[in-house]
Order: structure tokens, then C-alpha cells, then sequence
């Protein structure tokens, strides 16, 4: 059975986490995740694959941009 990737929800500290997408420069591979405010820290979450994904992901975490690193 095939699981969708947004069967989970995306709870996070906002106070502590900030929602974000890193990007390969290279390739252009997407990784959504939440950014460790105090350490740097990147917790990958998934993988996007469209603009779509981001908005979900956006839609999911509160925000209206995410902080995008590469």
C-alpha cells in the first residue's frame, strides 16, 4: 500500500523551528524541513516535487514564504 507523504502531520516549535526548503544548486532537488532557529540545524521532513508540494507545506506549517538554503 502506497503511503501518501502528507499522511502525517507537520507540528513544529515555532519559537524554536522555522519551516524551510533547501535546494540543490546542482540538480535543483527540493528537501522541505524545519530550520533549527538557535543551532542552524536542518530536519528534513520530504522531498518536494512541485510547486505544489511547497504550497502543502506552507499551508500545513502557518506561514505565507518559506527561508530557502542552499
Amino acid at each position: 500500500m502506497k503511503r501518501s507523504k502528507w499522511e502525517l502531520p507537520v507540528a513544529y516549535d515555532p519559537e524554536r523551528q522555522e519551516p524551510a526548503v533547501r535546494k540543490s544548486i546542482c540538480t535543483g532537488e527540493m528537501t522541505l524541513g524545519l530550520l533549527d532557529r538557535k543551532t542552524g540545524y536542518f530536519m528534513e521532513l520530504i522531498r518536494a516535487d512541485s510547486q505544489r508540494d511547497l504550497d502543502e507545506f506552507c499551508r500545513r506549517t502557518g506561514v505565507k514564504e518559506l527561508k530557502t538554503i542552499y
